[in-house]
């Protein structure tokens, strides 16, 4: 029983087991995540339940890894689901700064910001796919570790390129 629902969790509830880019389909899933840590419009919860996800996904999927016996299973997707809001973080913390309040779960999907969430979640896709150094290197860490921390560091690579386009753009 434990097993299976442990599996479900690294699946994504099915999401997973799509045949064709089971990762990007768990990053969509990651969206909806995104969302509803931002419902709440706190900082705060939107942190803790980022990076608790985070932390969640290195149990669940070092578990999934032993059950299916198998290095990083493509049907693992939790990894994905979890790194998506991180993704947009830095965007979150700097639209707070600046105005003084959380951006609502819809402002990243009305014009103009949706085009900036699609660039964000594409730039994620491209980073966890090509895996630069030092992500390709973090895969081979131990169990849920080298399952979870590259699809981190593919986020932190999203912020990092945000980052920069928003200042050569200014």
């Amino acid at each position: 029983m434990i097993s299976r629902v442990l599996l479900a969790l690294a699946h994504g509830f099915g999401v997973g087991r799509v045949r064709l880019a089971p990762g990007t389909f768990g990053s969509l899933l990651g969206l909806l995540w995104f969302l509803v840590l931002l419902w709440p419009r706190h900082f705060g919860v939107l942190a803790a339940g980022a990076f608790g996800g985070v932390l969640a996904s290195v149990w669940v999927c070092g578990a999934a890894e032993r059950i299916l016996e198998r290095t990083d299973p493509p049907s693992v997707v939790l990894d994905e689901i979890v790194a998506v809001p991180l993704c947009y973080m830095g965007w979150v913390a700097w639209l707070w700064l600046k105005t003084g309040e959380m951006p609502s779960p819809g402002f990243f999907f009305t014009r103009p910001s949706c085009w900036g969430t699609a660039g964000v979640f594409v730039a994620f896709r491209v980073f966890d796919i090509a895996k630069p150094w030092p992500i390709s290197a973090s895969q081979r860490l131990p169990g849920g570790w080298g399952v979870t921390l590259d699809d981190v560091m593919a986020a932190c690579y999203v912020n990092a390129a945000a980052a920069a386009l928003w200042l050569f753009a200014r």
